[in-house]
């Protein structure tokens, strides 16, 4: 869905949003919105200017939830973002983003357009619940590029992603992982309106649990706990 599409029917009462290039950041109905659009690259400057929104919002609006709105092909792949380190760039932003939720900002996520690599984990997945339009694209890697990383035969990756939502790209999977929470169709405004006056903790992350209860992840639960010693070792 394009974004002039989208807005009206997330604020149907009226937004004030400005748009410069793939970048855009306003309110509506007293959310603060930041997003991207047009598969937007996320480079060192878009990632730094994503950052100083978040710390305004925090600074001129208290407690102002803020809706996240993500189109992305994923971080940009240049030279000269990668020689100013664009990695410690994004990881300020996800730093913001953090202190937002410590000063009490409610952070939704919506993945409208496509969700891709760090331009999605740096964003709505960092939020307190992420979701997506049914039309939306998920994924972080795809198989190609995992076999190269992992060094693991693109066939056994294949096959791998046929029996597990773990490998395999797309909403539906991102769901069954617990990592997107659900769709928003309809009424999006209403959905929005469900998600800020959810009764979710937003101190929780519940991920693995919904991950575990969906088939997507069956052990990351089991191993978390493990690592933070509620679990005995001989009880593996």
């Amino acid at each position: 869905m394009k974004i002039d599409d989208l807005l009206p029917q997330l604020f149907p009462n009226g937004y004030d949003i400005a748009f410069d290039g793939d970048y855009f950041a306003g309110q509506g109905d007293g959310v603060a919105v930041i997003g991207t659009r047009d598969r937007a690259a996320i480079g060192a400057e878009l990632a730094f200017r994503m950052a100083g929104e978040v710390l305004r919002i925090c600074r001129d609006h208290p407690g102002r939830p803020i809706l996240l709105l993500v189109d992305t092909l994923g971080q940009k792949m240049s030279r000269k973002d990668e020689t100013i380190c664009l990695n410690a760039y994004i990881a300020h932003l996800a730093k913001c983003l953090d202190v937002a939720r410590r000063r009490g900002h409610r952070i939704i996520g919506l993945v409208y357009g496509e969700a891709v690599s760090a331009g999605f984990l740096s964003s709505s997945l960092l939020a307190d619940a992420c979701y997506a339009l049914p039309e939306a694209e998920v994924k972080v890697m795809n198989l190609p590029a995992m076999s190269r990383v992992t060094k693991i035969p693109l066939e056994r990756l294949e096959a791998l992603s046929e029996t597990s939502a773990v490998f395999a790209p797309g909403v539906a999977n991102y769901i069954a992982m617990g990592a997107v929470r659900g769709l928003w169709e309809g009424d999006l405004a209403r959905c929005l309106q469900d998600a800020l006056a959810g009764q979710d903790d937003p101190d929780t992350d519940r991920r693995r649990e919904d991950g575990e209860a969906r088939g997507g992840r069956l052990l990351a639960c089991r191993v978390a706990a493990e690592v933070r010693g509620a679990v005995p070792n001989d009880a593996a």
